[in-house]
């Protein structure tokens, strides 16, 4: 055994013999303290709804939210393509009402570990939702200016900070709000830097924007031409 097994413990590694462009979130992920959900802990989310992506990554989980009207196909789709938890939205912007409630449920039928939904929604769609299932219901918070205490007060289980480049301010002020156990996922960025700065400011876990499918094809097809 080497020094630097010594040093930490080591880690068998077993590879595939045709997945080479695996995507690997950051390391630095990996300090964060995670959230356990249904027992499971959950330090990384990808962001993505690439069903490519989602089969060949190393994440803990999924985090499947899209700019169109939630849609239990996708829902269905992203679900039977992970191995796993996956996340699901569920509207809250330009989906909101009813909606929002029956695609909660069905996506919890259909498997999802939690639901996202947008910060727009209002206070009442989210204790609404909070009623009928039975799995976290993620707020997402993109301000200071949102209701912040409002979406916890009303059902939101967890929170999810997406502030672009003030995210690390965001979720060290919604920390100093709601204490130190309330669980808070953040987007990292793009560097280990930026996660770090996350994670310093209080968040529990990571979503991770990958690559998509045509930057990694690129990179593929650059080898290939060599």
């Amino acid at each position: 055994m080497t020094e630097d097994m010594k040093k930490k413990k080591y880690i068998p590694k077993v590879h595939s013999k045709l997945r080479h462009s695996f995507i690997v979130v950051p390391d630095e992920i990996y300090e964060c303290s995670g959230i356990k959900i249904f027992e499971k802990r959950i330090k990384s989310l990808l962001f993505t709804t690439d069903l490519a992506i989602i089969r060949n990554t190393n994440a803990d989980s999924i985090m499947c939210v899209y700019p169109y009207t939630p849609q239990t196909t996708i829902t269905k789709s992203v679900i039977s393509t992970a191995s796993v938890p996956c996340f699901i939205g569920v509207g809250g912007g330009t989906t909101s009402g009813l909606r929002s409630k029956y695609m909660a449920l069905l996506s919890e039928f259909d498997g999802a570990y939690g639901v996202v939904v947008n910060a727009p929604i209002p206070n009442e769609d989210i204790k609404a939702i909070s009623e009928v299932i039975d799995v976290p219901l993620i707020a997402t918070v993109t301000s200071m200016k949102d209701d912040i205490v409002g979406k916890v007060e009303n059902g939101a289980e967890i929170l999810n900070v997406s502030g672009a480049g003030q995210t690390p301010q965001i979720v060290k002020e919604v920390r100093n709000l709601l204490g130190n156990e309330y669980p808070i996922i953040a987007t990292g960025g793009r560097t280990g830097k930026s996660i770090k700065e996350t994670i310093a400011a209080g968040a529990n876990a990571i979503s991770y924007t990958p690559p998509s499918s045509a930057e990694v094809f690129a990179t593929v097809m650059d080898k290939y031409r060599k």
